[in-house]
Order: structure tokens, then C-alpha cells, then sequence
């Protein structure tokens, strides 16, 4: 009976380490929803949900096919984002990445693979979003055309101490596309334009116009053609009239607020001078008679 008790106590030894391998690779919950967020080339890798303390996240990356590599500011990390902008130097590679679900940093481990969750391929070049766009015009003399120039938006990305536009990573392959109509109307034209100095000819003389644009690559992937579009700006007709300017309403009431202002001051003044008046007589009726 002592010689039976060894093999079962063998046995219970090897289903608790069983069991604590099993649970110590079930702490580690998989990260979800993970996700590329990239504009303008600035590019974060994102997840869920936020670890608690016993546990934390590593994220590798690599370009497909190759070696993976980890983020130095990534490893072992509570966050759940991570800035690759600069570790994803060929722009027009497809990269791979994975987020480890990991013991926290200090904390040792017998585990040799971490339950992990694997993000979507992301090409920079490809799928990156392009930002907002800002333009100045300017009107010519005889008001028939506006030219816009367009600061292209500026990239995440550095050529030595230089920051790259989105021009000088696209370079021809940039296009703009421009809405414009008049300011009265709500019928919108559209030009495209390869160029970053845009010019709109054959306006109308003594309208104003509104103008929005955004960038447009139509190399690119049909959902990925178009940046964000830029604020509307107007120009403004310096040889409108005072009714083209302003509807009826407002001009009606500034009348009758000028009318209003009249009628006050010369209210205003009959006032005074009636008390003026008034005060001169009281003045005359109480000096007393000089003797003759």
C-alpha cells in the first residue's frame, strides 16, 4: 500500500502543473479589434482592451516574409497603441503585425508562446489616409478666374532634417480635386487639377464664389482615393451693390434703426430746447423792476 501511494502522488503532482500551465496561458486574454490608424503617414497599431496588472502587450512587426522585429517602446507595454510611423521605413512594403499578450515587465514566465492576435496587412503607400488640405486664393483683376495655392499637407515621414509632403511622397500620382459654385447657388462644379497652383478660369464677372478641394491618388483603391476634405472658403465682390449684399430684411431694418436714431436726437433736442426756453422765462419773470 506505501509503494501505491507514489505513482498516484505522481499523478496529482502532474495534473497540477497541468492545471497551471493551462491557467497561466488562459491569464493572458488576446487582444481584440486590432486595428491600423494611419493619416498623413502617422501610423498607430490600436487595440483592446486596457491589461490589467498581471499581465501586459508586445507587438511585433515585420514586412511580410521577413523577420519580425519589436517596437523598443512596445514591449511589455500597459498602453494600447503603438507609434510605428518611423519602424516602417519602405513606404510601399506590406507589413504584418501581431500584438502578445505577455507577463507584465519583471514578471517570469516558464511559457515559451503568448496567446496573440494578428492585425490586418497594412502597405503605407497604399492605405495610409490623407488630411485636410489648406489653400489660399487669390482674384484677378478682371475677376474672371481664381487661383488657389494649395499647401500640401505635411507627412510623419523625414528625409534627414527635412519633413516630406504628401507631394514629395506621390509626387505626379497627386491630384487635387476642386468644387467650386457660386455663392448664391447651390449647383457645384468640379475640376482636377495635377498641380498643387490651381487656376479657375471662366468665372462670372460680380459673383462670388465657394470653394472646398481634397487631394485624390487614382492609382489608389477606390476607398482610398480621396483625402479629407478642406473648409469652404468664399470670395467676396467688391463691386456688389448694397441689395446684392444684404436681403430686403436687413436692409429694411437698418433703415428704420437710422430712422429711429433721427427721431430720437431730434426728440431729444426739442426737449432741451423747450426747457432752455422755459428756464429763460422763469429767469426774466423773477428779476425785479429797476427804478426810474
Amino acid at each position: 500500500m506505501p509503494t501505491s501511494g507514489v505513482p498516484a502522488a505522481i499523478l496529482a503532482l502532474s495534473i497540477n502543473i497541468c492545471f497551471f500551465t493551462v491557467s497561466a496561458s488562459g491569464s493572458f486574454p488576446r487582444a481584440r479589434n486590432v486595428t491600423w490608424k494611419s493619416t498623413n503617414f502617422k501610423t498607430l497599431l490600436t487595440w483592446e482592451p486596457k491589461p490589467s496588472a498581471d499581465y501586459s502587450y508586445t507587438v511585433e512587426f515585420s514586412v511580410v516574409g521577413q523577420d519580425r522585429e519589436k517596437n523598443p517602446h512596445c514591449i511589455r507595454t500597459a498602453e494600447t497603441l503603438c507609434d510605428l510611423s518611423s519602424s516602417l521605413t519602405d513606404l510601399k512594403a506590406t507589413y504584418s503585425a501581431d500584438v502578445l499578450s505577455e507577463p507584465p515587465r519583471g514578471a517570469p514566465s516558464d511559457l515559451t508562446e503568448f496567446p496573440h492576435t494578428s492585425a490586418p496587412r497594412f502597405c503605407p503607400y497604399k492605405d495610409t489616409d490623407i488630411g485636410r488640405p489648406d489653400f489660399k486664393m487669390e482674384v484677378s483683376k478682371d475677376k474672371r478666374m481664381i487661383t488657389l495655392y494649395v499647401a500640401d499637407p505635411l507627412t510623419a515621414v523625414f528625409e534627414g532634417s527635412r519633413q516630406l509632403s504628401i507631394r514629395d511622397i506621390f509626387a505626379d500620382e497627386l491630384q487635387y480635386k476642386v468644387f467650386y459654385r457660386r455663392a448664391k447657388s447651390s449647383g457645384k462644379k468640379m475640376y482636377n487639377s495635377k498641380s498643387s497652383e490651381i487656376e479657375l478660369k471662366g468665372l462670372d464677372r460680380g459673383e462670388s464664389y465657394c470653394i472646398s478641394l481634397q487631394a485624390y491618388i487614382p492609382s489608389r483603391s477606390n476607398d482610398k482615393q480621396l483625402g479629407e476634405i478642406s473648409h469652404t472658403q468664399c470670395t467676396h465682390d467688391d463691386d456688389q451693390s448694397i441689395f446684392e449684399m444684404y436681403s430686403v430684411g436687413v436692409i429694411a431694418g437698418a433703415i428704420f434703426l437710422i430712422l429711429l436714431i433721427v427721431a430720437v436726437i431730434i426728440a431729444v433736442t426739442v426737449v432741451c430746447c423747450k426747457r432752455r426756453r422755459k428756464a429763460r422765462k422763469s429767469e426774466k419773470e423773477g428779476v425785479p423792476l429797476r427804478d426810474v
